[in-house]
């Protein structure tokens, strides 16, 4: 009874010392995936400033540097994930083909992606936009911040960040307002028996006035429509494309205190009820 005792201790003894081997073993690997996955990780930003700094010192085009940026920082991780893989015990000769086994998948789900990274390269080669172009494109517009491998990053003019991916850019309409001056156009209405000769004048003061109104092309005024309750005045005139926005929404208010000091009124809609007699 006493050897029995004792042989089953030694096989609990053998057990656990097995166990504990095969934990310590377990362990070894898990924490050199850990240390693998820590290093490579500084390794990308290190890598990440450097190219920044080298890029910027070379004076490379912005939208290519963020484009081989992203791409750069792409392939790092896949290389990063293939040699935790290796760390984990697993075949990376296995693991590749695993995924040429599963190629026809694979290529199917990253289709899109792979549109996108083609237009990525056209953006580039043929440069619709670059980075800091102020675009519309997809319902969406707003400054270019990066163009990215697969997308292209956005800055909308309510500080959101919008991703677009580069294959729809790069095939449907985009619309560049990175010019040197851009038109501006307000149209308001005006009380019927108005003299527009008036209203003109007072348009054309006030533009003269302001250095922001480019006098090439000349402002232009003219009638728009006779409207139900309005004559609807068209204003058009040019300035700088930094000064859009400000002009515009400087002139409205400048337009409605001007006009209602000088007696020009805007009109309101109006309905005309007229009874019948018994």
């Amino acid at each position: 009874m006493l050897e029995l005792n004792i042989s089953s201790l030694a096989q609990v003894n053998s057990l656990a010392d097995k166990m504990l081997a095969q934990g310590l073993h377990f362990g070894l690997i898990i924490f050199k995936a850990a240390a693998i996955f820590i290093a490579g990780r500084l390794i990308i930003k290190l890598v990440d400033k450097l190219m920044r700094r080298v890029m910027e010192r070379r004076h490379i085009d912005a939208s290519i540097k963020s484009f081989l940026i992203s791409m750069i920082n792409v392939i790092l991780v896949i290389l990063l994930i293939i040699s935790i893989i290796g760390a984990l015990g697993i075949e990376t000769t296995s693991f590749a083909a695993l995924l040429a086994s599963a190629g026809i998948a694979i290529g199917m789900a990253l289709s899109g992606n792979l549109s996108n990274f083609a237009g990525g390269l056209i953006i580039l080669l043929f440069k619709p936009f670059r980075v800091n172009d102020y675009i519309i494109a997809q319902g969406t517009e707003g400054t270019v911040k990066e163009i990215q491998i697969f997308h292209t990053v956005l800055r909308t003019a309510d500080n959101r960040q919008v991703y677009i991916p580069n294959g729809s850019l790069s095939s449907s309409v985009v619309t560049n307002n990175n010019v040197d001056k851009r038109r501006i156009e307000w149209i308001f209405g005006v009380e019927y028996g108005t003299n527009f000769e008036t209203v003109k004048a007072i348009v054309e003061e006030l533009f003269s006035s302001d250095p922001r109104i480019l006098a090439d092309p000349a402002p232009y005024v003219g009638i728009h429509a006779l409207a139900d309750s309005s004559v609807n005045i068209v204003v058009r005139a040019w300035a700088k494309a930094s000064d859009y926005w400000d002009v515009y929404f400087n002139f409205n208010s400048i337009i409605y205190d001007t006009f209602n000091a000088k007696g020009v009124n805007f009109p309101f809609p109006q309905l005309t009820v007229h009874k019948a007699k018994d």
